[in-house]
Order: structure tokens, then sequence, then C-alpha cells
């Protein structure tokens, strides 16, 4: 799995734990709805720490909470 799979699911989980659509993560965040989701699909292949951090924010989770996850634990390379 790559690191942008691997940042889809990790998202998508979250807000299934906590029973939140995706435009509500984006509002509490601060962030426009497109921005989420262009991080849940191919238009981002590289979705950017500052807005996974954002997210973590309204998530009220840390960074590190965030990539605590057995998701990232064995990531393939990226560069080929």
């Amino acid at each position: 799995m790559l690191i942008k799979e691997a940042v889809e699911k990790r998202i998508l989980a979250l807000c299934d734990e906590r029973g939140i659509a995706i435009n509500e993560l984006a509002n509490i965040a601060g962030v426009p709805p497109s921005t989420v989701y262009s991080m849940l699909n191919t238009k981002s292949q590289n979705p950017g720490i500052v807005s996974i951090k954002k997210l973590c924010d309204g998530l009220e989770i840390s960074i590190r909470e965030f990539f605590d996850s057995d998701l990232f634990d064995h990531l393939e390379q990226e560069i080929k």
C-alpha cells in the first residue's frame, strides 16, 4: 500500500469511528470540503502534511495519533 492510500483509509476510518461525514470533518477542521475529497480520490497523489494536521486538529487528535495505525507499518517504497 502507498502512503496516499493509507492516509485515505485512515481519514475514512476516523470519520467512521466518530460517526461524521466528510463534509462535517471539513467544517470542523476549517478546510474546504474539496480539500478533503481531493485527499480521498486520485486528484491528489500527495496529501499535504499541513492539511492532515488541520484534519487532526478538527478531530482533536495529534499528528502522532493519526499515524499510529497499522496502515502505516508496511508501506510500499514510493521511489521506483
